[in-house]
């Protein structure tokens, strides 16, 4: 079984209607207990990242999710949730959760492509250049584009944790992973079938066993 935490950042139900399509059993809770016997645990949200803090303090979740990825069990993070992985984020001045090493920054408010101001929120669907030979990446089209909603993004200290890269404006970290966490800006659950290739080689996916 595949379980989705709810830590009431939103997002759930459409990660949910995803996996239902792939026929995976899943589970939205916030019961750790049916999380610890769930085989993969995905992390999703949007929102903003302090309240996702605190809601994940308050909960015991943040504890949770710490232990889930040292122990091994394969973890995919979504937008927020992928954010708050990470030391620090400058929305709202957040402590997070310091799986990541890194910080989340906001995109520019100056931000341009070919001399004209783009929008953020970063809204809409791009490229991801995938660095790391992956198996819950494998397969995807080149050309393959994934939507985005989002107006900070991942800025891992180290190169090495990126996994894949996206320009808007500026070239920017739009996936992460090592060992058995692998966390995405963009949202596999609205991305189509190269979205749907992720979510389904995730669930396929045994971690850090795997590798």
């Amino acid at each position: 079984m595949i379980g989705i935490v709810d830590y009431q950042a939103g997002n759930l139900t459409s990660v949910a209607r995803a996996l239902e399509f792939l026929r995976q059993p899943c589970l939205i809770t916030n019961d750790p207990q049916i999380l610890d016997d769930a085989s993969h645990i995905i992390f999703p949200g949007v929102g903003a990242a302090g309240a996702a803090m605190a809601n994940l303090r308050k909960s015991g979740l943040d504890l949770h999710l710490r232990k889930w990825v040292q122990r091994g069990k394969p973890v995919l993070g979504i937008c927020l949730g992928t954010q708050v992985i990470f030391d620090y984020s400058e929305e709202d001045d957040t402590t997070c959760l310091g799986i990541v090493p890194g910080l989340v920054r906001r995109f520019p408010a100056d931000l341009q492509i070919d001399g004209r101001r783009v929008k953020i929120p970063h809204m809409g669907w791009n490229r991801v250049v995938f660095q790391q030979d992956h198996p819950v990446f494998a397969g995807l089209p080149e050309a393959a584009e994934f939507y985005f909603v989002h107006a900070f993004y991942p800025a891992p200290a180290e190169e090495g944790w990126a996994a894949g890269w996206t320009d808007y404006g500026i070239r920017f970290c739009s996936a992460v992973a090592r060992g058995n966490l692998v966390a995405v800006q963009f949202h596999p659950e609205k991305s189509g079938r190269p979205g749907l290739a992720i979510l389904a080689n995730f669930c396929r996916w045994g971690g850090i066993h795997a590798q």
